[in-house]
């Protein structure tokens, strides 16, 4: 029953505010019944009492996000108000038994003191707390907007680092957002609540004098009388709408001084304030030694001296028993965790991430959103940067901090084993000679890490002379950010995991579910995708093109279930992709060629086995294949090309084995990966 009062008091909320507001301003249009005008002003000092309640019981300020356009609406309805007693005052001079019992009771009937306590409620309204909220208002305002980009890169940094899920990541986005807006809102809704106590003065000015001339010149009273009637009703009438207004204006403060915590105001003003017991003892013997002074009157401060002590006591001796609970609550879990050892608890130890890099405490500054560069926000380009190239998703890459390396040194670890390191110098810049240089550079002679290059760390102020020599130069995080992405495409098969395998084939499936539902199930399983892609990735080739690999295993899945055979089907049909990868598409291309009595050799030395094909040369052949190899790249090389090997489609695979360890990164293409447009050009050939 109450949920169903609930929902419709929300189904037909936006109904009663939009009339409500529209009644605020015919209000000053309208005159008003006395009694209506009685139950307006009660309504409108209880609604500020509620809203001063539920300042102090929020929690965040975002969990009071509508406050400042309440700020708006209140403030009118009390200017509204205002209007509607201002007129009756003039016209009646009878504004209702609230303002009258206000105006006689509160201030004793007296109309020189009732407008001093007016003053006085304006004073504290205006002076001190809404100058107070305004201020803070616009400071939280601008420190949240100049702390946007920082708490941006630290959402992404945990993002990248595996700390959180794209959902988490958005909702925080968003709150920072929302976090923003409050305070600007706050910032020019301020502005209503010091606009509102202007207000109020100027009509109480207004009440008074319109009251004299409309009481002497309009309704014969006598001057004594008039100023009697209508400085009460007029202090009655300002009394009554800036109570409210300094309960709304109390709520501003609190609202905006408020910082994020788990309880309420009260809570966590009496834990903070009275949980040092020593404090307490200190001003009790204050209040003590106050009421011993002679002259003093002694009653006060000894009772709040001895109310001081015993809360003291009380806060000590509570701290003490929480403490001794602590202690056997600890010593519980303790003897229980002893007891429940298992498996359970060495579980979180096993989890290996799949990539992680290791700082050096000099390079902690590099994961700063400053000058350096933040390597959060490059490791999460780089994902990208391969996500796009590759078309392989690269799994959170976790970022942590290892004293045991020296300061200056990075590990990059795929799968807790190391696959790469480097030192940097995190004040420095690195530059590179790319050919051009004109002079040796004043620096530390180096290596850079990712290509193996000679290189230099200059100092920020040797930088622009380095540019202007002709080198170079990037800056550490650029360093190690490169480094990075070199690894992580040599690796690329192997961070290829099954997981991985079946976000990609799901996400063809999206658009494609027929290729996918013929290719897994009978035919194969992720497992053979993986090697197939696997592959691929070994020798750089692009894996994006999902829905064209799929199609060609579909294809060839019933002929062979060899992966090696397989994956050269799928180069195959990926020949555009890989023929302009390697520059096939900007005229004649220069490639090496194999001798065909060594293609023969190769093709006779292949053997089957239950594990798969492998080759079987002798090492005399293996041995004058790769010097003659040696010789051809070294050829390629001075003639500034890139050497590029072509073979039989059937040899290619294998020879690409043979030759791996002595250059791995050497691309051998087959006839059959060449399209009608390739041109090229034998610039040598490979024999035995």
């Amino acid at each position: 029953m109450e949920q169903r009062v609930a929902g419709e008091t929300y189904k037909y909320s936006d109904i009663s505010i939009a009339l409500a507001v529209i009644l605020m301003v015919v209000m000053m249009v309208i005159p008003l019944p006395t009694f209506a005008l009685d139950l307006l002003l009660t309504f409108n000092l209880t609604f500020a009492l509620v809203i001063m309640l539920v300042s102090m019981y929020t929690l965040r300020p975002l969990d009071f996000s509508i406050f400042p356009s309440l700020l708006l609406v209140t403030t009118l309805f009390r200017l509204s108000l205002n209007v509607s007693s201002t007129r009756l005052i003039l016209l009646q001079h009878n504004a209702g038994e609230i303002i009258k019992r206000f105006g006689e009771f509160v201030v004793g009937g007296n109309a020189v003191v009732g407008f001093i306590v007016f003053l006085i409620l304006v004073v504290i309204q205006f002076v001190v707390i809404t100058k107070g909220a305004e201020r803070v208002a616009e400071v939280a305002a601008r420190f949240t907007l100049d702390a946007m980009p920082g708490k941006q890169m630290s959402i992404d940094a945990d993002l990248n680092a595996g700390l959180i899920t794209e959902d988490q990541a958005r909702s925080r986005r968003l709150e920072i957002e929302q976090e923003a807006d409050f305070y600007g809102a706050m910032d020019g809704a301020s502005k209503f609540v010091k606009g509102d106590a202007i207000a109020g003065i100027v009509i109480t000015i207004i009440n008074l004098l319109g009251g004299f001339v409309v009481g002497v010149a309009q309704e014969g009273m006598e001057l004594a009388e008039a100023v009697s009637t209508y400085s009460l009703l007029t202090v009655g009438d300002g009394l009554v709408t800036q109570i409210p207004a300094l309960l709304i204006s109390t709520a501003t403060g609190i609202v905006v001084t408020r910082a994020a915590s788990d309880t309420n105001l009260g809570e966590d003003l009496v834990r903070q304030i009275v949980r040092q017991p020593r404090v307490l003892y200190i001003a009790a013997a204050v209040l003590v030694l106050f009421g011993i002074v002679p002259g003093l009157p002694r009653i006060p401060f000894f009772v709040l001296g001895a109310l001081m002590a015993y809360l003291a006591i009380s806060v000590q001796r509570a701290a003490t028993k929480r403490d001794e609970e602590i202690v056997v609550a600890q010593q519980a879990a303790a003897a229980a965790q002893e007891q429940a050892a298992g498996p359970e608890e060495v579980l979180p130890l096993l989890r290996v991430d799949p990539l992680e890099i290791e700082l050096g405490y000099a390079l902690l500054p590099l994961t700063e959103g400053e000058q350096q560069g933040d390597l959060a926000t490059r490791v999460s380009l780089i994902r990208r940067q391969v996500a796009l190239e590759l078309g392989l998703i690269v799994p959170a890459i976790r970022i942590v901090d290892n004293l045991q390396l020296d300061p200056n040194r990075y590990i990059v670890k795929l799968r807790g084993a190391e696959v790469g390191s480097g030192e940097i110098l995190a004040n420095h810049h690195l530059a590179m000679d790319p050919g051009t240089a004109s002079d040796e550079l004043d620096g530390i002679r180096t290596t850079e890490p990712a290509f193996g290059l000679p290189a230099w760390w200059v100092s920020g102020a040797a930088k622009d002379e380095a540019e202007m020599k002709g080198y170079t130069v990037v800056d550490p995080a650029s360093v190690l950010a490169t480094h990075l992405t070199e690894l992580v495409k040599a690796h690329a098969h192997e961070i290829l995991s099954r997981q991985l395998v079946k976000m990609l084939v799901n996400t063809v499936k999206e658009d494609n579910p027929a290729v996918v539902e013929e290719v897994i199930g009978d035919q194969m399983t992720l497992g053979d995708i993986q090697k197939v892609l696997q592959n691929l990735l070994w020798e750089r080739v692009s894996i994006r093109d999902m829905l064209t690999i799929l199609e060609t295993l579909a294809d060839y899945a019933h002929v062979t279930k060899d992966p090696h055979l397989l994956t050269e089907y799928v180069r195959q049909a990926l020949s555009r992709q890989i023929m302009k990868q390697h520059g096939f598409d900007r005229g004649s291309k220069p490639v090496i060629t194999l001798d065909p009595g060594l293609e023969q050799r190769i093709l006779d030395s292949i053997e089957h086995t239950e594990e798969g094909p492998y080759l079987r040369l002798d090492p005399d052949t293996i041995e004058a294949t790769i010097s003659s190899l040696k010789t051809q790249i070294e050829k390629a090389v001075g003639r500034g090309v890139e050497p590029v090997v072509l073979c039989a489609p059937v040899v290619r695979m294998y020879f690409k084995k043979l030759v791996s360890r002595s250059a791995p990164d050497l691309v051998v293409l087959s006839y059959n990966e060449l399209d009608s447009r390739s041109e090229v050009e034998a610039i040598g050939t490979v024999t035995t």
